[in-house]
């Protein structure tokens, strides 16, 4: 019984439980709501809020954007307001400006027509009396006619006969006096021009030498120059063909050669090596071959910056290189170049004076030596091969014959051509112009490089040490080391037998065989 009661109230008691949770249970939810529903409602009255906010944030922008149009489109207006005032000042003072002018104008006008009424009246009067004096002329004649029993016709003719008679006399008597005069006078008058010619033009004596001096900071470079056993002057040597003399001369390297254009690219090559500091043959032959490329490039500006300073216009381009080249060739021991400009200056000063052609004498004096530059057709006279190649690129016929003619190996068919030879006899004769022995002696080191190149396989050759030896170096492919000992004996024995030549000469002959292969 008890056990049921105790169940009853278990029941009872759980069921209460239930409702009563139940009961809580509801009641929390609707709290929850209820704030819900209230956080709901301070987000809604927020987000209003902050709408009406930044709905007055965007109008302010709005109307300060406005307000700044507004301003710059009034200064844009302003502007355009002042540049329309200004164009009208412009137009108002052009309009006053041309009322002026047309007032002008009419004025002159109205002058002009008073003196043309003036003038017509003048001219009335004078053909009047141009009328009256014809009238008399003719009563004159008739009253003359009638005295002398002669028309007027017959009477000047016989004027103009005895007029003609006494002035031949006149004219024969004076030709025999000027004749006689010119005679007297055309030696000193040539003097005179020839000397007027050489005192316009004042120029240094010029003698080349065969040797340069570079200057080094100490005698250590020496050593690194010289590099291990010689291999950087050798390589140097065989790249330049100049000797490199490397003595006890304090802070001076000399190089030798006779060609300057040799000596200066060797000069160059030592300064670049010497500056960069890196001396080793690889190097030695990169360097001179830049060097090489620069040299040509400044001959083409020598030869257009010569051109230029002279005022000769339309020359080839190839002449123009050939012009820049004099500048490294001598000529018994004078400048090249500084003799064609010498020419080419007495040349344009002595056909002023003589009234002819002052630019196509400048023209041929400065390429009169043109055919000294080229190392090929030596057999030629230098004369006959400038002409030929004058002519190849177009000059005039008589900037051509002059330059074939300035030595008489042809017949002089311009004016211009006396004046070339005897331009070319003044810049040469000049005291100290000259030196014979400096040109026989290049003369002969060229015909000792010359001969040696002639031989098959034979790639360069250098005379060296003032001609006391020759260095020749050949393609190893073509050339054995065998073949190299036979031809520096077939090199010298023809030396002896067909060149003249003070003391002995050294012949080595020099081959090479790189391998070169690369890592990849």
């Amino acid at each position: 019984m008890e056990i049921i009661t105790c169940l009853v109230i278990a029941v009872v008691a759980f069921a209460g439980g239930i409702v009563g949770g139940r009961y809580l249970l509801r009641n929390l939810l609707k709290k929850q709501e209820n704030a819900a529903q209230n956080k709901a409602k301070q987000i809604l009255k927020d987000a209003e809020n902050n709408a009406d906010l930044l709905k007055k944030n965007k109008l302010l922008e709005a109307k300060e954007k406005f307000l700044q149009l507004k301003s710059e489109h009034e200064q844009e207006l302003n502007q355009k307001n002042i540049g329309i005032s200004q164009r009208e000042n412009t137009l108002k003072q052009k309009e006053q400006s041309l009322n002026q002018k047309l007032e002008n104008q009419n004025r002159k006008e109205q002058e002009l027509d008073t003196q043309k009424k003036h003038f017509e009246k003048q001219t009335e009067i004078v053909v009047k009396k141009q009328q009256e004096v014809e009238v008399l002329k003719n009563q004159h004649i008739s009253q003359l006619e009638a005295i002398a029993g002669l028309s007027a016709d017959e009477a000047k003719s016989q004027i103009v006969a005895n007029l003609k008679e006494e002035a031949r006399s006149t004219a024969m008597a004076q030709i025999k006096d000027i004749v006689d005069e010119a005679k007297l006078t055309a030696a000193k008058e040539a003097k005179k021009v020839v000397i007027q010619t050489i005192q316009r033009t004042a120029t240094e004596s010029a003698i080349e030498n065969t040797v340069s001096i570079f200057n080094i900071d100490n005698d250590e470079i020496k050593g690194r120059i010289i590099g291990r056993e010689g291999r950087n002057i050798r390589a140097l040597e065989a790249a330049t063909g100049i000797e490199i003399i490397v003595d006890d001369t304090p802070e001076a390297i000399i190089l030798s050669g006779f060609d300057p254009v040799r000596r200066e690219i060797a000069r160059l090559a030592l300064h670049r090596l010497v500056t960069d500091g890196r001396i080793h043959p690889a190097r030695i032959e990169e360097v001179v071959a830049k060097t090489q490329k620069q040299i040509e490039e400044e001959i083409v500006e020598i030869g257009e910056r010569t051109v230029i300073d002279l005022g000769i216009h339309g020359l080839h381009p190839e002449l123009i290189r050939m012009v820049g080249r004099m500048r490294y060739r001598s000529s018994y021991g004078q400048n090249l170049l500084q003799h064609s400009r010498e020419v080419a200056n007495f040349c344009a000063t002595m056909a002023s004076e003589l009234g002819l052609n002052a630019k196509m004498a400048k023209r041929a004096g400065l390429l009169h030596d043109i055919g000294k530059v080229p190392d090929d057709n030596p057999e030629l006279p230098h004369a006959i091969l400038g002409m030929q190649l004058a002519e190849k690129y177009k000059e005039h016929p008589e900037i051509c014959n002059a330059i074939g003619a300035h030595h008489d190996e042809i017949e002089m068919t311009s004016m211009i051509s006396p004046i070339i030879q005897a331009c070319d006899a003044i810049s040469g004769a000049r005291p100290g112009a000259r030196r014979e022995i400096v040109e026989s002696y290049i003369k002969r080191l060229k015909e000792l490089e010359s001969l040696a190149l002639s031989y098959p396989g034979v790639e360069k050759t250098f005379a060296i040490q003032a001609g006391r030896e020759l260095r020749v170096v050949v393609e190893s492919e073509k050339i054995s080391d065998a073949q190299s000992e036979i031809l520096a004996a077939d090199i010298s024995n023809r030396i002896q037998t067909e060149m003249t030549y003070p003391g002995q000469i050294k012949v080595t002959v020099i081959r090479e065989t790189r391998s070169v292969a690369y890592a990849k």
